[in-house]
Order: structure tokens, then sequence, then C-alpha cells
């Protein structure tokens, strides 16, 4: 006999304004195992009747189950479920749980997430409620009730054309709306390549991309890097030696290392791409967050660079909504049946929202916001970390830690875990051998002091040798 949400073993009571809802989640049962209130052995909720419970979208209880699975609270079995581990059980309670300054920071000190964090403009947050509100009393049903228009209605395309008119100038039909910048990157890869098609990209990048290369069964071959990203040397090698499909890369704000290539080797790229006839993937996930950097490889060659430019980054991570700038406008249609094939379709409430927000403004003060707080985590990343081992821009909110001394990455990760403390390893994003280098993101701290707490820590586990700072006997 199936179960329903309503027969459940353990439900959490939830504080919804205490942070991540996940986070919240893990902890309400940390704090019941302790009281014994759930004790070993314990079969938690199926994942899918949880988050209809709580009415929450299935990755919260996802993303809540895998950090209880972190802090040694739960285990995983096969075919079976998730259940309560026995070493965690009736924990003696301590007068207060998890009241401690350090131990409060650190709880919510996720440096692996890459992102922007929360804008902090004058009355922003209240306008955007204000603003959401009214967007739902004036829905439309035909939104709400019917299938729209895939690669987004004549409105949403013009939407897409003016939130890339500063940096790229396009015409609306040659604009796609896609369910979020990786629903972009599979139609594009799709279109474009064959299994066995070699892609040349960055040594070190996107872990999306890599996810869909490996799907797609293409391979990639990793171009050399410097202080200023992408060597166009490397590729015009790589384009004699492999004749590529396509070059996949991020010239502004390179996740990981936030270099933003110069105008001269934008410039050295497309030619060398119309040279040998490869097609550019330009994925512009940072473009809007820094109005200083060169134009756009799409600007400088538009008639053989697809321009990737996502929302989840400069405004929203919610709104899963990317912009396809489509090089050639006989692709546009190829394109628009790719994302019927794979995505169906971008989600027509968010694509409102979205265009809804670039047309009266709203974007715009977020992308304002978020630069505004972006700059003040980078400021507190430059005065608590040691100079000489961090890669930064201002604009930025990740940045790129090169280990000193005999630190290596693994050992590293391990033990800021072991304080309560995320990173993410040099691995989920090199296609080459990985280099001594972590990924800091400044973003998901939930507020300034909170990031700080746990940059401090980080600099004081890299002040110290790893021999001296390792407790195994």
């Amino acid at each position: 006999m199936s179960r329903s949400a309503d027969d459940l073993v353990w439900v959490p009571t939830i504080d919804r304004s205490a942070g991540p809802v996940y986070r919240s989640i893990a902890d309400t049962l940390e704090e019941d195992i302790r009281a014994g209130r759930v004790t070993q052995g314990t079969r938690l909720p199926p994942q899918r009747l949880l988050a209809e419970k709580l009415g929450v979208d299935f990755t919260t209880i996802t993303r809540a189950y895998a950090e209880a699975a972190r802090r040694g609270l739960v285990e995983g079995r096969v075919g079976q479920g998730t259940f309560v581990c026995a070493s965690r059980t009736a924990l003696p309670m301590s007068p207060e749980p998890r009241q401690t300054a350090r131990s409060a920071n650190l709880q919510m000190a996720d440096l692996q997430m890459n992102a922007p964090p929360l804008p902090m403009g004058p009355g922003l947050q209240d306008d955007l409620r204000h603003d959401i509100g009214a967007f739902a009393a004036e829905l439309d049903l035909e939104l709400l009730l019917r299938y729209q228009q895939v690669g987004g209605s004549q409105a949403d395309r013009q939407a897409g054309a003016r939130w890339l008119e500063d940096r790229l100038a396009v015409p609306p039909e040659r604009v796609l709306v896609c369910a979020g910048a990786q629903g972009a990157l599979l139609a594009l890869l799709g279109v474009l390549c064959e299994p066995g098609d070699v892609v040349c990209c960055e040594s070190l990048t996107y872990p999306g991309f890599r996810s869909l290369a490996a799907h797609l069964r293409l391979r990639l071959a990793p171009l050399a890097m410097d202080g200023d990203g992408l060597l166009p040397e490397a590729f015009e090698e790589a384009c004699r030696t492999h004749r590529p499909k396509a070059l996949y890369c991020t010239p502004t704000l390179h996740n990981p290392t936030t270099a933003t290539l110069p105008l001269e080797r934008r410039e050295a790229l497309v030619a060398i791409a119309r040279q040998y006839d490869v097609r550019i993937i330009e994925d512009d996930a940072y473009g809007a967050l820094a109005p200083d950097a060169p134009p756009p490889l799409a600007a400088l060659a538009p008639e053989s660079v697809f321009h990737v430019s996502g929302l989840a980054k400069s405004v929203s991570p919610a709104l899963r909504i990317a912009y396809l700038a489509v090089a050639e406008p006989r692709q546009v249609s190829r394109l628009a049946a790719a994302v019927r094939a794979t995505t169906g379709m971008a989600s027509p409430l968010t694509t409102a929202l979205a265009t809804r927000w670039i047309e009266n403004g709203t974007a715009a003060s977020i992308v304002a916001g978020i630069r505004q707080e972006t700059a003040a985590r980078h400021a507190i990343a430059q005065e608590t970390l040691p100079p000489g081992n961090i890669v930064a821009s201002p604009c930025a909110f990740h940045l790129w830690l090169r280990l000193p001394g005999e630190w290596t990455r693994g050992e590293f990760i391990m033990r800021l875990h072991g304080t309560g403390i995320g990173i993410v390893g040099s691995d989920a994003f090199a296609v080459s051998t990985p280099p001594e280098a972590v990924r800091v993101g400044l973003g998901a701290p939930k507020d300034r002091q909170n990031l700080h707490e746990a940059l401090r820590q980080v600099a004081d586990l890299l002040a110290e040798p790893p021999a001296i700072s390792s407790m195994v006997v």
C-alpha cells in the first residue's frame, strides 16, 4: 500500500526566514536526533512525499538529505531509502544547541555554491516583493493554462534583445529564450556537433559543460591558459591538430579563475575561428556584472559566435532563463527545434517575470545591487585571505585560491569540511591535469559577517602546514 504525504513518520517544523530551507531541514533533523525524538534506524520519509508535505521543491529535500548525510546523521541504502545512523542518535542536548558564534556562523558558511549574493540596494527587497505581488495579480490565464511558443514570444525575444543591448546589438528574431544556460548549451551542442566530434575549451572550464560534453559523447580538447585567460596560440594549434567543430569559452569573469580576456586576445580568437571555420559558443554568464569588460566575442564576429547570456548569475538563479543570440539566421529554426526536443520550452511564468523585470528596470536594479554587494564581499576576501595566493576580480562573487606549500587540494578540502566549510576543488573544472587550487564562492553565505568568519577559518588553515593542522593519531 503506498504512503501518502499525510502519513509520514517525521515531518520537520522549519523556519523559512532563517536561511536556506534545506539547511533548516537538516538542522531540525539534527535537533530531533539529539533530543531522541528520532531514533536509530528510523527510515526518513521518501523525498517526494516530504517535499509535497512541506510545499517545497523536490531538489530542496534532496539537498537537505545530502547535507544530513554530510554531517553523518543519515545514510542512504540502495532500494530501501534513507535511515538515521546509529552513531548520532540520542546525543545529549547542549544547554543552547548551535548557539556559539562559531558554530552558528559555520553552519551557514557555504563557499561551494557559486551563487550571487542577495542584492542589498536601498528598499530593493521590499520593491521585489511588491512587484511579484503585482505580477501575480495581473497574470493572464492563457499564460497559466496554455503551452507557450518555443523560443519565446515576440515580446520575450524583444526583452532578451534589450537585455543584451548594452553589450551586443542583436535583432529579436535572432534571440531564443531558453530554459537556463544549460538548456541553451544542450541545444547548441546538439545542433553544432555529432558524437565523437572535438570541442575546444579552456583547460579549466564550467563543470556543467563538461557534463554535457560527456552526455553527448563529445571529445574535449583543453586549451592552455594564463592569468589573462585562454591563449589564442593554443586554440590555433588545436585547430591545426584536432580540427574541432566548436570552441566553448567564458571570456568575461571566467569560472573558476575570474580571468577576463583582453580585447586583443578576443580579436585573435575570432580571427582564428574564421580562418579554420570553427563556431564559437560564448558563455556570458557574468557579462552583466562587468560593465568595463571588452566587447563580447559575438560583437566582434556576429556571424560565427553563438552567445549565451543567462540570468542566473546576474539577476536570480531561481529564474532559470537564458537568452541565446544565434550567429546564423538560418540556424534559428534548427535551434528552436532542438530546444523543443530537449527542454520543451522555458517556463512561461519565469519567462514572463524576466520580461517584466527587464522592461520595468527591476532587472537593472538587481544587477546594481549584486554588483554593490559583490564588491563589498570582494573587499572582505582581500582583507582576510593572505596576499599572493588569491586570484580575484571585484566584479566576481567567486575567487580562485592557489594552495601554498605542501597543501594538496584534497587534504585542504577535507580539513575545511571538518570545520563545517565547503569549497570546490580544481578537479571539478579540470579537463586536463588539475592544479592544486580551489574555488571559493563569496555569494552564498547569508551575510558579510558569515562570510568573514568562514574566510577567517580558511586563512587560519592556510597559515599552518598540513602536518601541524592534522589531528589524526
